[in-house]
């Protein structure tokens, strides 16, 4: 009888070992669903990031593939996540309208964090930094920015971007003034401008700026630089939640050295 006994409490104890460990199972499963859960995108499974494909090294085509460090940044966070990065290369100063109507999850394109952009979108932290050069002729006779914010110049920048919204404001605020702005839809387009002498300079992140320079005879860049700031992802305001995981997805990226080796890919620390 005791034996049985023993049989019966050693049952017991087993199934309810069991249903401990099928409960700790089921809750481990419920956790992932709900951390998985904690934040949505645009399509199940995907982080569509709207870009525009034309500002090198950050991104631009290689064939018919877009590459860069905006790219590659973005596709370790998608890792991260658990979701497949979708690229769409769009007019830049369409990104935002397009985050802020969820069109788009993320808005990435060596965009930097403004108030003005802040009324609209969310912005992760900063992930990379950018500096703001000018590019002249060879032979300008504009040597700094205070030549050029003083004189009649007209000035060439792509459309919507900061060197946009910088050189659109007045010259007490540091700007030229929109009597004197010449808009483009890509960079390049402002660069072929400058060469045909249509304008007198063009203002654009230091990186394309080199690009530009080494692809395109007799221009410079001005040593002194027009303005330095840092670059973040547009995120809808709404979505605070996928705003948190790419920032604790950026950080470990961070922390794990990621994100300086692709920068240092496509920009090497000058020795």
């Amino acid at each position: 009888m005791k034996t049985l006994k023993r049989i019966a409490a050693g049952i017991l104890s087993a199934a309810l070992l069991l249903g401990m460990t099928s409960c700790a199972a089921k809750q481990t499963e419920a956790s992932a669903e709900a951390d998985t859960a904690a934040f949505t995108t645009v399509e199940s499974g995907k982080l569509i990031m709207a870009t525009n494909a034309f500002f090198p090294p950050y991104e631009y085509y290689e064939g018919e593939k877009i590459v860069g460090i905006d790219v590659e940044i973005a596709t370790a966070v998608a890792q991260k996540l658990g979701l497949e990065l979708v690229i769409e290369d769009v007019e830049f100063d369409s990104i935002i309208a397009g985050v802020q109507s969820g069109k788009y999850d993320i808005g990435c394109a060596g965009m930097t964090v403004t108030e003005d952009r802040l009324k609209s979108v969310n912005f992760s932290t900063p992930y990379a930094t950018g500096i703001q050069s000018i590019i002249v002729a060879a032979d300008s006779e504009i040597t700094d920015i205070d030549m050029l914010l003083a004189g009649d110049y007209k000035v060439g920048v792509q459309s919507g971007t900061t060197g946009d919204i910088y050189m659109s404001s007045s010259v007490e605020d540091g700007g030229v003034g929109e009597e004197r702005i010449e808009r483009f839809a890509k960079g390049n387009d402002a660069v072929i401008a400058l060469t045909s002498g249509k304008i007198d300079a063009v203002v654009i992140d230091n990186e394309p700026a080199k690009a530009f320079v080494a692809a395109n005879a007799g221009l410079k860049i001005l040593e002194t630089p027009y303005t330095v700031e840092d670059y973040a992802m547009a995120i809808n305001k709404d979505n605070v939640a996928l705003k948190d995981a790419i920032n604790q997805a950026l950080k470990e990226l961070t922390d794990d050295g990621t994100i300086a080796a692709i920068v240092n890919k496509y920009i090497p620390a000058e020795g």
